[in-house]
């Protein structure tokens, strides 16, 4: 009997052309070139996900290590104020400060990264900000008693943390072939979940083996230097993105890139129709003034205002589903509830965050993001209200041991809270705001939205102890009607990009296409479109103008390069595509 390789049917199932709905097409042949189905995923554009990615690692391993060192005995030993019976405590301010300053400092790195990367580029930006992070933990783990240099440690971590959080998912926009950028750019959130978890894990086994000695949470800290070292130096061995090198006139350079990283050869249609999109993008982008010019000029094209703002209340909701009070106080919260070894329960809950990542890695493109955005934002609404229910009216506060259903309660649907946001708001929304901006003004926008994202970081890190004290698990009604405004958000705001070229998109949001009609969308001819919108489409696609502009009689066609007689009246008429 004769069996067959499953390796082989199975490379031969997902090597298919598809569309942007992920259904079957026809490969259309264009001479000249090669028309072979592109390869789902490459040894390039793995190693790219997983290396690049280590950012979002840097990020996770910071905010899980400090979750746990707030109930460690010696750093709070160390750091704490004293009682007038000398016990140690933290103080709302003291511990709001040591935990959220990082996200002050994230902010301004985001903030900052942004012209240095255009400036600069991608790749040696990741390698700078990777050093200006490890210098952050050198000021922390030299503290012997001063919580101040401890806090300002963490906000000159913070600066690396913010500037990768901006690059990452930048490099892996520019780079990753369309069908799975949503993945690659998702793999920034596997990391951070990666990070968060293992950072509890070593928590657990300081705490557990050098309890009270300053090794219990130096160790945990030290180890941060490991991994900005591996992503400082692999990111030698990749090369900056297409279409920075293309910007720099780069082309041959950005098109080995792209034919490496998609597994094809240089003359494979994909890379020619891609880079070709590059092109026409860059020239409508050619003319550029000063810095405070592109600034300003940025708020003024066409859409962008309404782009920049969508980018920035995203990454405003995706903090405020409530995420980071489990992942920051998640130690301190579940010894409210009488468990017996918080430590334990936030191994457990940050294990699960990292495994269930995976998921959203496959639903970002096999659903979708807006549908799987709404069905998230439904399913966290759903966990808070029963967490906050139960924390408030069933679990006794005052010695939570008496009701230990209503604390298991408690911890199941923190554990259902986290499968719902680890699938979808936490790595979709990185990969939108990827999507979202147009070349020329896609590190300033995405500055500005990661910067929103850490200043709401920041806001939820410091008044989070404050509000806690008041209002106890009440809270969580806050975070339950922030879920659903969120999902309302998404249905009325958010385009889909799933399999989109970032061009597309960008043509996209310039048509004002509406959202709950973007999955279906097709592109038009220019002729149908009114006077206006033509306008707003010829400012960051001049495709009508740069064919008008050359001889009637050598135009040149996007399929072969051989040159044809084409009337205006042929070139208003094609797709932008």
């Amino acid at each position: 009997m004769k069996v067959s390789n499953p390796l082989t049917s199975w490379k031969a199932r997902h090597n298919t052309a598809t569309d942007h709905n992920g259904t079957t097409q026809h490969i259309e042949k264009h001479e000249g070139y090669d028309d072979s189905p592109l390869p789902r995923l490459t040894w390039a554009s793995f190693n790219m996900g997983i290396l690049v990615s280590m950012g979002g690692f840097i990020f996770g391993y910071d905010t899980g290590q400090i979750s746990g060192f707030l109930g460690m005995v010696d750093f709070l030993d160390r750091f704490g104020q004293r009682h007038a019976d000398g016990t140690a405590y933290f103080s709302n301010v003291r511990a709001g400060l040591i935990v959220g300053l990082l996200s002050i400092g994230t902010l301004f790195g985001a903030l900052i990264a942004a012209p240095i990367a255009d400036k600069i580029g991608r790749k040696i930006s990741i390698q700078i900000w990777c050093f200006v992070f490890s210098i952050g933990m050198v000021i922390q783990i030299s503290s012997t008693h001063s919580w101040v240099q401890i806090m300002m440690g963490r906000w000159v971590a913070g600066l690396g943390v913010g500037a990768l959080s901006l690059l990452v998912p930048m490099y892996q926009a520019e780079t990753a072939p369309p069908h799975i950028r949503g993945a690659l750019i998702s793999a920034y959130q596997l990391m951070i979940t990666f990070g968060i978890f293992l950072a509890a894990v070593f928590n657990y086994a300081a705490e557990r083996h050098q309890a009270g000695k300053k090794a219990s949470w130096m160790i945990t800290m030290g180890l941060s230097f490991v991994v900005a070292a591996i992503l400082g130096f692999g990111i030698i061995f990749f090369p900056d993105t297409p279409r920075y090198n293309y910007r720099l006139g780069k082309t041959e350079k950005a098109k080995q890139t792209m034919s490496h990283v998609y597994g094809v050869p240089e003359n494979h249609w994909s890379v020619h129709h891609e880079l070709e999109e590059i092109r026409i993008k860059l020239e409508a982008e050619s003319e550029k003034g000063s810095s405070f010019h592109e600034w300003y000029s940025m708020f003024k094209a066409p859409k962008m205002f309404y782009r920049i703002a969508l980018g920035m209340l995203l990454q405003m909701f995706q903090q405020l589903t409530g995420a980071n009070y489990f992942f920051y106080y998640g130690v301190t919260v579940f010894k409210g509830t009488g468990i017996n070894n918080s430590f334990v329960t936030q191994m457990i809950l940050n294990g699960i965050n990292f495994g269930v990542t995976f998921y959203g890695l496959y639903i970002v493109e096999h659903y979708g993001r807006r549908k799987s955005l709404m069905a998230g934002s439904a399913w966290m609404f759903i966990c808070f209200m029963i967490f906050a229910s139960v924390g408030h009216f069933s679990l006794d506060r005052a010695t939570p041991t008496n009701t230990p259903k209503s604390s298991k309660a408690m911890i199941i649907f923190a554990c259902f809270f986290i499968f719902g946001f680890a699938t979808t708001w936490g790595p979709m929304i990185w990969t939108i705001c990827g999507e979202l901006y147009p070349s020329r003004y896609r590190a300033k926008g995405m500055a500005l939205s990661t910067a929103s994202n850490w200043f709401w970081n920041f806001m939820l890190a410091f008044f989070t102890p404050f509000i806690t004290g008041d209002i106890d698990f009440r809270y969580g009604y806050v975070f339950a009607a922030c879920n659903i405004v969120a999902g309302i958000g998404i249905y009325f705001f958010v385009i889909e990009g799933q399999g989109r070229t970032l061009e597309e998109i960008d043509t996209m949001y310039l048509m004002g296409v509406k959202p709950w009609q973007s999955s279906k969308w097709e592109v038009p001819p220019l002729e149908l479109m009114d006077e206006k919108t033509r306008r707003d489409i010829e400012a960051t696609n001049p495709e009508r103008k740069v064919k008008v502009a050359a001889p009637p009689d050598a135009h040149v066609s996007p399929s072969n390069g051989s040159h044809h007689d084409a009337s205006d009246k042929e070139l208003e008429s094609a797709p932008l595509h």
